[in-house]
């Protein structure tokens, strides 16, 4: 029963402030650009969840040096192409999509060859979005019918390339933007819009870069260089995690909740973009930028009455990891809600859309959903008292959190199992939560 967390009871109204755990995917960028920089790189409130953790024991096997406190991370910078590694070493990725995908894009220039492995749930995932275009840059890869296992073999003379990305991938985007480092000539990238932060990134480092923004793609040019130089970094609140405390503070009645200092992104805003859609009271305040990124605390209050929507598919990148998420308040609106295009959530770390539906479904929610769609017939005196079994899930985090939240905004009698799952991405949630019981 220690990895089961029950849950027989709503939460109280609360009125708090919350300071939320550092942005995983800076982080996780942060760890990577810096070990190949000139000189030593130093973050505060580095995200020290077991995705990250992944990221610096693969960087130390490639011969990094890195140095782990409680309140900051420094890593000793190789400069590009600098790895001195062992034969056949290989890397374990974990659970983590973004750094299995991320680092192929570093190991390009690596002649030796280095295998890439990851847990049950990653060994699942769609890898040659990632390998075929960093093939072009001269890479030998070999893949398990497009999965983990992954075997890489590099070049010293990788050629810059043109890609085109259609999915709105940031990981894909970024593999080949970090891959385009250390090549002779100018590495064009066309892309469905998706978040920026390995952009806002390259233009802080001044790493020659030249992004220019369309209606539904961005144009991005990269010329290669031989260095750049250390970096030291702030890592902001990660509005990912945010969201399930903006959503349980919508959902339960007389409350009100702030999150200070949190990464507010234009390309990772979607989910508030979507909840004031639906009714949902937010706030920003406190906005400043900080090396390219947008931060600002959030000020969000209960909700009355919720309304139903039909999703606007713009918004689809900008919020894919909150979908499940968002569900929830659908399941509370008036009137029926409609998200389509949105195939790529059962390529995350379970298949999500499926999770969504049946997490609702045993709410008493009534879903119709297709390989890409869901529509979401909402309850707006949804009240249970039932038992819930949440397990099987491949450990998503997501889902865990998901699942929490809907047990402490719906009642019944919720067991969840595989708790340890927040460890990938978000280690302090229960903690947080706690922080709003008191």
């Amino acid at each position: 029963m220690k990895n089961i967390i029950l849950i027989k009871k709503r939460i109280s109204p609360f009125n708090k402030t919350l300071e939320i755990d550092g942005d995983k995917s800076i982080s996780i960028r942060w760890a990577l650009l810096a070990s190949q920089a000139n000189g030593t790189s130093v973050a505060k409130n580095l995200l020290y969840s077991e995705d990250v953790y992944s990221t610096l024991n693969c960087l130390s096997k490639l011969g990094v040096k890195i140095k782990i406190k409680k309140d900051f991370c420094e890593i000793k910078g190789v400069g590009i192409n600098g790895y001195n590694y062992k034969k056949n070493i290989i890397l374990n990725a974990g659970n983590s999509g973004t750094l299995g995908r991320l680092i192929l894009g570093f190991l390009v220039h690596c002649k030796k060859k280095i295998k890439i492995t990851g847990d049950k749930s990653l060994s699942k995932r769609d890898f040659l979005r990632v390998t075929k275009p960093l093939e072009k840059f001269g890479a030998k890869i070999k893949t398990n019918f497009g999965k983990l296992p992954i075997t890489i073999e590099g070049t010293h003379n990788a050629k810059p390339i043109k890609f085109i990305e259609k999915r709105g991938s940031a990981q894909c985007k970024s593999a080949v933007m970090f891959a385009s480092l250390n090549t002779q000539g100018q590495t064009v990238i066309k892309a469905k819009k998706s978040r920026n932060h390995s952009e806002l990134l390259y233009k802080y480092l001044k790493i020659p870069i030249s992004v220019i923004n369309k209606k539904k793609v961005d144009l991005i040019k990269i010329k290669g260089i031989t260095k750049y130089n250390s970096f030291n970094y702030k890592i902001p609140s990660d509005i990912s995690s945010c969201a399930f405390f903006i959503i349980l503070a919508a959902l339960t009645k007389n409350s009100f909740l702030k999150i200070k200092n949190v990464n507010i992104n234009s390309s990772r805003v979607g989910v508030v973009k979507i909840l004031k859609l639906m009714g949902v009271k937010i706030k920003f305040t406190n906005i400043k930028f900080y090396k390219g990124e947008k931060i600002a605390d959030i000020q969000v209050k209960s909700t009355k009455s919720l309304k139903g929507i039909n999703c606007p598919t713009k918004l689809n990148t900008s919020a894919i990891d909150e979908f499940l998420s968002i569900f929830l308040v659908a399941a509370k609106a008036n009137g029926v809600s409609y998200f389509k295009d949105l195939a790529e959530l059962n390529q995350k770390e379970s298949p999500r859309l499926k999770w969504g539906s049946k997490i609702l479904n045993s709410m008493g929610i009534k879903t119709i959903t297709t390989a890409n769609s869901i529509k979401i017939f909402g309850n707006p005196d949804l009240n249970l008292n039932k038992k819930i079994v949440i397990k099987n899930y491949l450990k998503d985090h997501r889902v865990f959190m998901t699942s929490v939240i809907a047990a402490l905004s719906f009642g019944g009698n919720w067991v969840i199992h595989d708790k340890d799952s927040v460890k990938t991405s978000f280690p302090s949630f229960l903690k947080n939560i706690r922080e709003l019981q008191r």
